[in-house]
């Protein structure tokens, strides 16, 4: 298969990841009461009020299971498998009368996991994870993407003249930004980059680096046939996306400044669909 002309070897490199911070996830996100992050700034511009409440610690993000299956895929995907092995235990304890393995609602389960200190991850999750793993790198172009680079590297500048911190999927020397999904179908992918701002996530990202470079979106499926797909962002949506994301900004500080949290509804419309 001939490769695409944007991913022709460039003569020299497109950004240096030398500007990028290493440190744990736990770490980047204790910091979110300090710097406006691209998650943060989404619930801005879906409701203020959701931001503030947020930000106080009033309203707690969810976990769903699929969550943990999005972060052991990014982990072992981006970040290798002795990482991932390390970040987290796979299995459970054997039931000593029947020889199987405790259920993953039981105590005994809920004993065993706690003991492990870290994210535990049953059979049938471990091995979703390793063929979202197989589907990626099998792919000709998300390989040729992810085949050198850095993953979760954190940057913070001021933005909009606000503090702002973002922590980066993979950042390709020579291809520029990149960004992993997992998703229930390609079909709909560019459906639900519409509905989770994927698109104003990435122009944010993008705002952070110290050069402008091309930004690309691997989503793998989390169900067979485990179809993995590549997209690159077009700079016409990008280019809106950050217009949005700097009038967001703008807005967000005049919130700040009067204090002033609305929830977006608070005028009559006009509904008009039928």
């Amino acid at each position: 298969m001939p490769l695409p002309d944007c991913f022709k070897q460039q003569e020299a490199p497109l950004i240096d990841p030398a500007f990028l911070i290493h440190e744990p996830s736990d770490v980047y996100h204790a910091q979110r009461d300090k710097y406006l992050s691209s998650h943060m700034l989404s619930d801005f511009r879906k409701c203020p009020l959701l931001y503030r409440r947020k930000q106080l610690g009033l309203i707690k993000d969810e976990d769903r299971p699929a969550y943990v299956i999005g972060r052991g895929a990014h982990t072992l995907i981006l970040e290798g498998r002795k990482t991932y092995e390390a970040s987290y235990a796979v299995g459970g304890p054997i039931n000593p009368k029947t020889g199987e393995k405790y259920g993953s609602r039981t105590k005994a389960f809920d004993e065993w996991a706690v003991a492990q200190g870290k994210p535990v991850l049953t059979d049938d999750q471990a091995l979703l994870i390793e063929s979202l793993h197989t589907s990626v790198r099998t792919h000709d172009h998300a390989a040729i993407l992810l085949e050198d680079g850095i993953a979760e590297g954190v940057t913070r500048k001021d933005y909009c003249g606000v503090a702002c911190q973002g922590r980066f999927d993979w950042i390709s020397p020579k291809h520029g930004l990149v960004d992993l999904k997992t998703c229930d179908s390609l079909d709909y992918l560019q459906t639900d980059a519409k509905s989770y701002g994927y698109v104003h996530q990435l122009a944010f990202y993008r705002s952070l680096l110290p050069v402008q470079v091309p930004v690309y979106m691997i989503a793998v499926e989390k169900k067979e046939p485990f179809r993995c797909g590549v997209w690159r962002i077009g700079e016409d949506v990008l280019g809106i996306a950050q217009q949005d994301n700097e009038a967001a900004i703008e807005l967000l500080k005049a919130c700040q400044k009067t204090d002033t949290w609305e929830t977006g509804y608070e005028d009559i419309r006009t509904f008009d669909l039928i």
